[in-house]
């Protein structure tokens, strides 16, 4: 396999850049340049030169033996000043030194799984560690990364191991006395696996969202308030407000950090009936985005008005122009004045909040139809117990495939087709 290098840290003038080398053949090409190296996972203070003798900086070099390093092979890091120039020089070098490439993106963490340092999950867990904005985004990358799924599904795996040698064990011995009638402890370990698997696949679409953020659409009539809100709530003005009604063409978006959940607000068009052809995209444009929201907020006017769209369970109902409405059964708001704009805020966020206690480990939609597919065949091998030992056989292949669906959550199986798009996404360092 090829000896990599590339720059692990981000491109531009820094305090510290680093240059990692990995491969059989990284040591070799440190001693390039410079005339020895530190010990394994010691740093050490060296001058790196070109093949003339020319300095090029002095830098802190650290080395990693074979088995020892994130990638899995011996690797070798140069910590150098963080000029550009610099950076510059040594990837040059490097380039012209025999048997070294460029490594690809995401070919770092690629190696680390081929060589059995991480799994596939952990690999999404570091993707989703290095993009997470939130410190919610944060925690649930780390819990992956830390190989929190792959040790939850390597219990269920484990038991039914367990139940399909049970069931091994009795077809092998078919034409003999066995005295032990299996199924009650097979269903047992069946229905414990599958309860947990089934709490875990639930729990997937509120880690996804956190993962990839929430979607709050604020949704009401024409020139009810919606822009001057959203003006509010964003700190700035981030639409075009006016006393005309239809001012408001197009979907509105304002990323924010709400108690550590990433949450889109979306201000969208004013829903009524309009011959206006421009108006009319924005307007339908406004439902479809309302009816993929994960919340709406319903601003009404204190006079009432009908829409095309009615609240649903879990909607929150707020009236807008609390400066000028005397109508105060529902939660006031006004974006001019911020009266009830706070505790609007805080309603959205403990709303998410909610929603998101039911989030598990996994977290994508991979892992969920893996999920699926092992709970299926858990069903399938439940009701096959209840035919007797001449299904056996049956029940037993049933286990296997519900054991190869947990191999591929974490990538032991039939994810190839996966890798280049997973490490597509990393950069060129990591």
């Amino acid at each position: 396999m090829d000896t990599i290098f590339a720059l692990a840290t981000a491109q531009g003038k820094a305090g510290v850049s680093v240059i990692r080398i990995s491969g059989a053949r990284a040591w070799d090409a440190g001693l390039v340049f410079c005339s020895n190296l530190p010990a394994s996972h010691k740093a050490g203070l060296r001058s790196l030169t070109d093949k003339n003798g020319a300095l090029i900086d002095q830098a802190l070099v650290l080395t990693f033996e074979d088995r020892k390093s994130f990638t899995g092979e011996p690797v070798v890091e140069f910590h150098l000043h963080g000029s550009t120039a610099i950076v510059s020089r040594m990837m040059e070098l490097l380039g012209e030194v025999d048997s070294l490439r460029l490594a690809e993106p995401g070919e770092f963490t690629r190696r680390a799984l081929e060589n059995g340092k991480l799994d596939l999950a952990q690999v999404e867990g570091l993707a989703d560690l290095i993009d997470a904005e939130t410190e919610a985004q944060r925690k649930q990358a780390v819990r992956v990364l830390a190989g929190d799924l792959g040790r939850t599904a390597e219990v269920w795996r484990t038991d039914l191991i367990r139940a399909a040698s049970l069931l091994e064990a009795t077809i092998d011995f078919a034409d003999e006395d066995v005295p032990v009638d299996v199924t009650p402890e097979v269903m047992e370990l069946l229905e414990r696996s599958q309860a947990a698997i089934v709490k875990e696949a639930e729990g997937v679409k509120s880690a996804e969202r956190i993962r990839t953020g929430f979607e709050v659409a604020i949704i009401g009539a024409p020139n009810v308030g919606k822009s001057t809100l959203l003006n509010s709530i964003a700190g700035r003005d981030a639409a075009i407000t006016s006393e005309y009604a239809g001012t408001t063409r197009d979907v509105i978006e304002v990323k924010l950090d709400l108690n550590g959940l990433a949450v889109t607000i979306l201000d969208t068009a004013g829903l009524r009936e309009t011959e206006d052809f421009v108006e009319k995209i924005g307007i339908d444009r406004a439902l479809q985005r309302a009816e993929t929201a994960d919340l709406r907020v319903f601003l009404k006017s204190f006079d009432g008005e009908d829409l095309p769209l009615s609240p649903q369970t879990g909607d929150i109902e707020v009236v807008g122009k609390a400066d000028i409405s005397s109508d105060r059964g529902l939660m006031a708001v006004s974006g001019k004045t911020g009266e009830g704009v706070d505790d609007l805020v805080s309603l959205i966020s403990n709303t998410l909040l909610d929603r998101s206690a039911s989030a598990g480990i996994a977290t994508r939609e991979r892992h969920r139809q893996a999920l699926i597919v092992s709970m299926q065949c858990l069903d399938a091998a439940k009701s096959g117990l209840n035919f007797g030992p001449d299904h056996y056989d049956i029940v037993a292949e049933d286990l296997r495939s519900a054991i190869r669906a947990l191999n591929s959550l974490i990538g032991h199986v039939d994810v190839e087709n996966l890798l280049d798009e997973i490490f597509s996404s990393f950069c060129l360092g990591k």
